[in-house]
């Protein structure tokens, strides 16, 4: 099982060595209500064998030459009661197994969810976030549906099965043979359906993960479908993926079309109802027990009709819950080191031959410099130098997979990782903002702080002055990932954000590319006012941050290719002098 970055708090710990496992884990934790349920199935069956019993014998009344109206009375009433009180009991059992299934859906999404916010950085580059919304919402909904109708209904069939092979022998003992032949046909047949049917499952809620990433990164492209007018081409690729959920989902149908218990059931009707009829010509049994016995054998019309639905749901909600445990139990090699160090940093980093591969081709490798306590670094070089994949080894977004990155002087792995990252924070070129107000945005990392600290940060940012334009000013709700504002403004909130949570180290990453001209010497100012005092690294192309940068790292196919001030770079370093050239 995966170690997660975060051990966030949970109601309890799941069995997660095998779908079913977990699945029953779940289900076990509703105990109170299950114990409801099953007994509410079994009351259900019992009564529903006691109208077939009861019908038998009224008509050994009414067929009697001189009919006892009172006992006939008394029958009725009867058998009105027991039913009255069957669907009492009814209620319970399905309403049982209903409050099981969404109190379940409820764990499992919380489970899932909190398995996902302690994922690393490294598993969420590689999962499409279609596939990860596939299962954290249809294949979440396909476990509760394998609780309700799934399990309430075979939990109830099978307490249907039970009855007649109670009940038969009290007619004549041979007549149990029917109900017997029946169950293990019955069961011999489900198994050679359930068999066929679980990959073909699985193969639909695969297809429909597939359909759904499709979809979303679709979505997420839109701006670039558009531009490269590739809108028809989108489309014939939802069709394709379309077409193969719809021929998944067919071949299920299909399997389900051919159930067999069904004609196992005609076959048990048939014989039990001639056995019977033999013996009533052999005087054994009278006419209301043919027609009590025949009833008894209808009610395997239940099991029978409810598998058909019922085991394809267990079927789908196991193919959902393999897919939601395929995704939380994949390996992570971060871990939160709840014992680790936890103090206020000073701000002093170190790489000592740093190395990291991604997907087994190293982005950076033998990487070794040191960064004193309030130093600016700059860290230059061309795309794809390693640049970025650096600044993440000292917040842990990626672990080093040789050598090693010191936060005052302790293994970045050595810090408990709640408290290595609260003090250090990263602005990116793509900035994420949520559709939240702008106030909530500036302090998503610092929640607690007050409207009087988030303007006082956005006004370091420069990122007052647009804000107050608005209608609304901080209270502005803006959409999804920003879209309503500019690169330059976009930054700007995250610069303020930075702000508001005093790091104690700084990474700029490319950060102010996307601001025009007419602010940068504001956003500079800014940024030199935020560097003072703490450890900042700025990964940028621009001179006029690079120029004020105490130290100048210059990266070149994932090494360091120099380290020096930009006179003395633009003397010794040809790399460097590159840069600039370009």
């Amino acid at each position: 099982m995966s170690v997660a970055e975060f051990s966030l708090p949970q109601s309890f710990k799941a069995d997660r060595r095998s779908p079913v496992r977990w699945v029953i884990s779940h289900g076990l934790q509703q105990w109170p209500v299950l114990i409801v349920a099953l007994l509410g199935a079994f009351g259900n069956a019992a009564l529903a064998a006691v109208s077939p019993i009861l019908v038998g014998q009224a008509v050994n009344v009414v067929t009697a030459p001189d009919p006892d109206l009172a006992r006939l009375t008394q029958l009725a009433l009867t058998l009105g009661a027991s039913q009255i009180l069957r669907g009492i009991i009814q209620f319970g059992r399905n309403g049982g197994f209903e409050f099981m299934a969404q109190a379940v859906e409820r764990s499992v999404r919380e489970e899932l969810y909190i398995s996902l916010l302690g994922k690393s950085m490294t598993f969420h580059n590689l999962q499409p976030v279609g596939d990860t919304m596939a299962r954290a919402t249809n294949d979440v909904r396909e476990v509760n549906y394998l609780f309700s109708p799934g399990v309430n209904m075979v939990v109830g069939s099978l307490n249907f099965l039970i009855m007649p092979l109670l009940l038969s022998a009290q007619y004549h003992p041979s007549l149990i043979l029917t109900p017997v032949l029946f169950v293990i046909f019955y069961a011999l047949s489900l198994w050679l359906y359930l068999r066929d049917l679980s990959p073909v499952t699985d193969l639909v809620r695969a297809t429909f993960g597939r359909l759904n990433t499709r979809l979303a990164e679709a979505l997420d492209g839109i701006e670039t479908v558009k531009a490269a007018s590739q809108e028809q081409g989108e489309v014939e690729r939802f069709r394709r993926n379309v077409g193969g959920y719809r021929d998944a989902t067919v071949r299920q149908g299909d399997i389900e079309a051919r159930f067999l218990p069904m004609l196992v059931f005609s076959v048990a009707l048939g014989v039990g109802l001639f056995h019977a009829l033999m013996l009533f010509r052999q005087g054994i049994l009278d006419v209301g027990q043919v027609v009590a016995y025949f009833g008894l054998l209808l009610m395997l019309d239940f099991p029978v009709f409810a598998s058909l639905r019922a085991y394809s749901r267990i079927a789908s909600g196991l193919a959902g819950a393999r897919r939601i445990l395929e995704l939380m139990n994949r390996e992570n090699d971060l871990d939160q080191n709840l014992e680790g160090r936890a103090v206020p940093m000073r701000g002093a980093i170190e790489f000592r031959q740093a190395t990291f591969a991604y997907n087994g081709e190293p982005a950076v490798a033998g990487v070794s410099f040191r960064v004193e306590p309030g130093q600016t670094v700059a860290i230059v070089g061309q795309t794809g130098s390693g640049k970025t994949t650096l600044a993440k080894l000292v917040n842990r977004t990626y672990d080093t997979t040789g050598g090693q990155v010191l936060v005052d002087g302790v293994d970045v792995r050595d810090w408990q990782l709640a408290a290595l990252r609260r003090q250090i924070s990263i602005i990116e070129q793509d900035v994420f903002l949520f559709s939240q107000s702008i106030h909530e945005n500036i302090a998503f990392g610092n929640q607690t702080a007050s409207r009087e600290e988030v303007i006082a940060a956005a006004k370091a940012a420069q990122a007052d002055e647009f804000i107050t334009t608005f209608s609304e000013g901080y209270d502005t709700v803006i959409g999804e990932r920003g879209v309503t504002l500019s690169g330059g403004q976009r930054q700007r909130l995250a610069l303020s954000r930075a702000f508001l949570t005093d790091p104690a180290i700084l990474i700029l990453d490319d950060s102010t590319s996307a601001i025009d001209s007419a602010t940068e010497d504001k956003i500079q100012q800014a940024i030199f006012e935020a560097a003072r005092g703490r450890t900042t690294l700025i990964i940028t192309h621009r001179l006029s941050q690079i120029r004020w940068a105490d130290l100048i790292v210059v990266m070149r196919q994932g090494r360091v290719a120099a380290v020096g001030t930009h006179d003395e770079l633009m003397e010794t370093s040809l790399a460097y002098r590159r840069i600039f050239s370009e």
